[in-house]
């Protein structure tokens, strides 16, 4: 499948996502779960993933998960809500009981679902996605099937996560659509009341959305309900968890040029990156 199919000593956790996003969740789950090893893919080289078809993303998808259980992960995090919406049930439904019935993959969606139902107090929920994220509806869905009663309603942002890449979140310029982008999505519905920041991406832009979020709207970033949901996964899963080996490491991989990946990856991760290149194969 790939030079780097031999085999690994270390069996750490995967993460992966369609860009640069992911950073931010794997950040949150490292605060969380130290002890482990991870790494981290990113397709950069064919990101976004958000204007790409349920087929491609698909595709995709399954090429990164198959790479990264050859790199001896056991357990696959999608730290990325395009590839969550669109591949996530294909692969565990179809394809993981050929690849290896003992391995796991999950999802960022659902356990930020889960929370949504004990914040809300009116049943109105808002999200804020990339145009394939809310053209999925993904949300809608997963939201109708705890909480039938709920109402969703979804505004994508195709501006916010090349503001976040081009280091601009925090400049005046973000202003205006943070301000617009807010404003349209609560336009839909005056009893929303928790809103769900459906792309990875929009944590870094958290101190602008809470600026014209008015009082008593909650945001939800999913950085740090991951994080919980995989610690609880863990203790569930004692047979998964004995699995994975505790080297404190973390490895940062990526489809595209590896010194442009970790420029841009220190700004969600906080510090320094090396990052290696990967070549993602059918």
């Amino acid at each position: 499948m790939n030079p780097d199919n031999n085999i690994h000593k270390r069996t750490p956790i995967g993460v992966f996502d369609s860009g640069f996003g992911g950073l931010s969740i794997l950040r949150e789950i490292r605060k969380v779960l130290p002890q482990y090893d991870y790494v981290f893919l990113g397709d950069n080289a064919r990101a976004p993933y958000g204007v790409r078809s349920f087929q491609l993303v698909y595709e995709f998808t399954l090429e990164a998960v198959k790479y990264l259980f050859a790199q001896g992960c056991p357990l696959v995090i999608l730290a990325c809500n395009t590839a969550s919406a669109k591949a996530l049930r294909s692969i565990q439904q179809r394809d993981l009981p050929q690849l290896d019935a003992s391995r796991r993959v999950l999802g960022v969606i659902r356990p930020t679902v889960e929370k949504v139902g004990e914040l809300s107090r009116t049943g109105h929920i808002g999200v804020f996605g990339t145009p394939g994220t809310i053209q999925s509806g993904s949300y809608d869905i997963e939201i109708k099937k705890l909480f039938p009663t709920f109402q969703v309603h979804g505004h994508a942002c195709p501006m916010w996560v090349p503001l976040v890449e081009n280091r601009e979140s925090d400049g005046d310029g973000a202003d205006y659509f943070v301000q617009k982008d807010i404003n349209a999505l609560l336009a839909l519905d005056d009893q929303i009341d928790t809103v769900i920041l459906g792309c990875t991406h929009y944590p870094l832009m958290l101190d602008k959305i809470r600026k014209y979020m008015p009082p008593g709207v909650n945001i939800v970033a999913q950085g740090g309900i991951v994080a919980d949901s995989l610690k609880n996964y863990l203790t569930r899963h004692p047979e998964m968890e004995t699995r994975l080996t505790r080297g404190h490491t973390c490895e940062y991989l990526t489809t595209e040029d590896a010194n442009r990946f970790s420029c841009t990856a220190s700004v969600f991760t906080g510090m320094p990156v090396e990052a290696r290149h990967a070549t993602l194969q059918p």
